[in-house]
């Protein structure tokens, strides 16, 4: 796979830099976690350093600001350090690129269906007058979509940093030994986390579950879980799966609201802690509870804290693993600025993404750049 450090000459290059945006925003237009954005500096100021032309292209989801990205321009402005101009569709970038001001972005590119249904001719308009493709946003080369899939193959495409360091430290977690591996997994949305349990249950030590996920398991267990939230397809999900395993780790106790099971137990958070301590590896994805609502966040603040006492190489990703670790005042403990590996920490900025690698899926966006020919 080639990176952006392999292109020869970027000097008045015309380059469409795919980045990860997509941000939580509040009701007044204000970015409240700005840790992916951050991460899209590096590589925006090695293109500019070299006299590229940069044309960013991203998403955002967020309602509360009508999935535009118009009213955020100024706080990128700050956040990247650069006057970002911001073109509306994808037909004024012709005429942006040739009386070029310095980066821009493009609105977000959801907002045309056919970006999701990566269609072939609309890749076509996007890659006009470009030279040079380089995909820079990790957490969304899982999806098969028009500016990640599409557009790569119609240009000279490379990874950027983000990329290039997020494939380099999840290859670590798969390949590093069973012994001393934990893998820790909570959170909902059970279809995209069963995957990766299964693909580390002769890869890892322990895997140490907690969230809806534990629920599921519990309730196929036999276990009654009450009023607590769970997958109506869990038997499905978790079909083929060694439920009765010791290598999976499940909660002891819980705290407990309405019937409803919204944190794990601090008998639980002991275990989950001793073996994160004895760890060598861990890798961390998904709250142990509703974390949203301090009464039922200590679960998930003390798996934080364990990993980072423990001496352990730790990676963490996932959006809301990411949010709940932000929100305790903790991230900078597991990153250094911008989000960068530090002493053997790492946050990934892949949500699904990140599962889906741990999972051993092929992913669109990395096997355009050819990442699976090597």
């Amino acid at each position: 796979m080639k990176t952006v450090r392999d292109i020869a000459d970027l000097k008045d290059k015309k380059v469409l830099l795919r980045v990860d945006f997509d941000v939580p925003v509040s009701d007044k237009d204000e970015i409240q976690e700005s840790f992916r954005i951050k991460k899209q500096k590096e590589v925006l100021d090695y293109l500019v350093s070299h006299d590229a032309k940069v044309i960013m292209v991203a998403h955002i989801s967020d309602k509360s600001v009508d999935d535009s990205f118009a009213s955020l321009v100024p706080q990128l402005h700050l956040l990247l350090g650069y006057e970002i101009n911001f073109i509306k569709t994808v037909l004024e970038i012709g005429a942006y690129l040739a009386n070029y001001a310095g980066p821009a972005l493009l609105e977000n590119i959801r907002q045309n269906s056919r970006e999701k249904e990566n269609d072939p001719e609309f890749a076509k308009q996007l890659a006009v007058g470009f030279d040079i493709y380089v995909n820079n946003d990790f957490a969304v080369s899982h999806r098969n979509h028009a500016s990640v899939s599409a557009v790569a193959g119609l240009l000279p495409s490379y990874a950027g940093f983000v990329v290039e360091e997020e494939v380099a430290r999840l290859s670590e977690v798969i390949n590093s030994p069973k012994e001393g591996k934990v893998i820790v997994i909570g959170g909902a949305k059970t279809e995209t986390k069963v995957p990766v349990i299964k693909n580390f249950m002769g890869k890892a030590g322990r895997i140490l579950i907690g969230g809806v996920v534990a629920n599921d398991i519990m309730k196929e267990r036999g276990t009654d879980i009450g009023a607590s939230l769970a997958d109506k397809n869990s038997k499905e999900l978790l079909a083929g799966l060694d439920l009765a395993s010791s290598v999976l780790v499940l909660p002891k106790d819980f705290v407990i609201s309405e019937n409803k099971i919204l944190d794990i137990g601090q008998e639980t958070e002991k275990e989950y802690a001793d073996i994160i301590n004895n760890a060598s590896m861990i890798v961390w994805n998904g709250p142990m509870g509703m974390f949203e609502k301090l009464e039922f966040a200590h679960g998930t603040r003390a798996i934080a804290e364990a990993m980072i006492t423990s001496k352990a190489s730790k990676i963490i990703g996932g959006g809301d693993t990411i949010s709940a670790v932000d929100s305790f005042g903790l991230l900078g403990k597991f990153s250094a600025e911008g989000g960068s590996a530090s002493g053997g920490n790492f946050v990934s900025t892949g949500g699904g993404a990140m599962l889906a690698f741990l999972a051993g899926e092929k992913l669109p966006g990395l096997e355009v750049l050819g990442y699976y020919e090597q």
